[in-house]
C-alpha cells in the first residue's frame, strides 16, 4: 500500500510562489509516474503537471513557463514549484501515483489547498 502525504500550500499574494511537496511510502518510489491535480469548489479535477520515471514531463498549458513538476527518488519526494501564481490556481491540489505509467493513478493523496489573493 502506497501512502502519499501533501504539504506546502497556504495563501498567498498573486505573483508570488509556493512549493508544494508529495512525500511517498510504501513501495519503490523511482519506477512509477507521478502526477499533481487540482480541483476549484463547483469544478472538475483536472491534471496539472505529471513527470515519469525518466525525468520526462508534461504540463496543462495553463500552467506551462509557471509550474515545474520534479522528483528526488532518493527522498520518494515529488514536487511541484508554482511561481506567478494567479487567483484561477486557488484549488486544492493532490499528488497521485500512476504504477503503470499508464495514466490510470492508483493512489492519491489527501491534498493541500492553495489560495491566490488578488
Amino acid at each position: 500500500q502506497v501512502q502519499l502525504l501533501e504539504s506546502g500550500g497556504g495563501l498567498v499574494q498573486a505573483g508570488g510562489s509556493l512549493r508544494l511537496s508529495c512525500a511517498a511510502s510504501g513501495r519503490t518510489f523511482s519506477s512509477q509516474a507521478m502526477g499533481w491535480f487540482r480541483q476549484a469548489p463547483g469544478k472538475e479535477r483536472e491534471i496539472v503537471a505529471r513527470i515519469w520515471s525518466g525525468g520526462r514531463t508534461w504540463y496543462k498549458s495553463s500552467v506551462k513557463g509557471r509550474f515545474t513538476i520534479s522528483r528526488d527518488n532518493a527522498k520518494n519526494t515529488v514536487y511541484l514549484q508554482m511561481n506567478s501564481l494567479k487567483p484561477e490556481d486557488t484549488a486544492g491540489y493532490y499528488c497521485a501515483w500512476d504504477q503503470g505509467s499508464d495514466n490510470t493513478y492508483d493512489y492519491w493523496g489527501q491534498g493541500t489547498q492553495v489560495t491566490v489573493s488578488s
